[in-house]
């Protein structure tokens, strides 16, 4: 019994409608009043792990992405900021970048940035370090974003598209050629509070 192009045609959209988010792989999905930054690593990295936001506080998930590196890399600051934490967090070098009412974090990074120093969007902080990777024994950079208590998807503040996962045993993140991006949009970098040290690390 054959089926008519009609049915058949039905039948392809549905799969296309139920396999389509599975074969491109998650996307960040940027609010139209989110800030433009740059990605912290050049050229642009792969991402290793994206993210999953825990559905608690409390519970388990991926609380920023992975982006794939290589050791000694620099680290740079996706958006416009000043420094409110460098330094060590369980034995992992993490640097924390306030934006008014957003921080962004980095690990494991050696800093080379002070608390209180206010930096331009894209300007170094440190560089990429082994030991806290969560892609043992490879290099990658947890980077975290964070509105209060909120976790977000950080790529939306370079409005990446589908997400490509890079397997664990690459070594280097896929090159691009070209400089770096150009700087973010202006975004508030005064005084954000103390509890901007947080462990996004699960």
């Amino acid at each position: 019994m054959t089926r008519s192009p009609l049915r058949l045609t039905a039948l392809l959209a549905l799969l296309a409608l139920v396999l389509g988010p599975l074969l491109t792989g998650p996307t960040a999905r940027a609010d139209p009043g989110d800030p433009v930054g740059v990605w912290p690593l050049w050229p642009v990295p792969d991402v290793v792990r994206a993210f999953d936001p825990p559905s608690s506080p409390y519970a388990s998930g991926h609380r920023g992405v992975d982006l794939a590196g290589h050791v000694g890399q620099q680290v740079r600051t996706a958006l416009p900021g000043t420094v409110l934490f460098a330094g060590r967090i369980a034995g992992r070098g993490v640097v924390v970048v306030g934006h008014g009412a957003t921080r962004t974090t980095y690990e494991p990074v050696a800093a080379a940035v002070t608390v209180g120093a206010r930096l331009p969007a894209g300007a170094p902080i440190g560089t990429l370090q082994l030991p806290g990777s969560h892609c043992l024994p490879r290099a990658c950079l947890h980077w975290g974003w964070i509105a209060g208590e909120t976790y977000l998807d950080p790529l939306r503040l370079v409005r990446a598209g589908p997400v490509r996962l890079l397997p664990l045993w690459r070594d280097r993140p896929a090159g691009h050629t070209g400089p770096p991006l150009g700087a973010a949009t202006a975004a508030r970098a005064a005084g954000a509070a103390d509890d901007g040290v947080v462990d996004t690390t699960r």
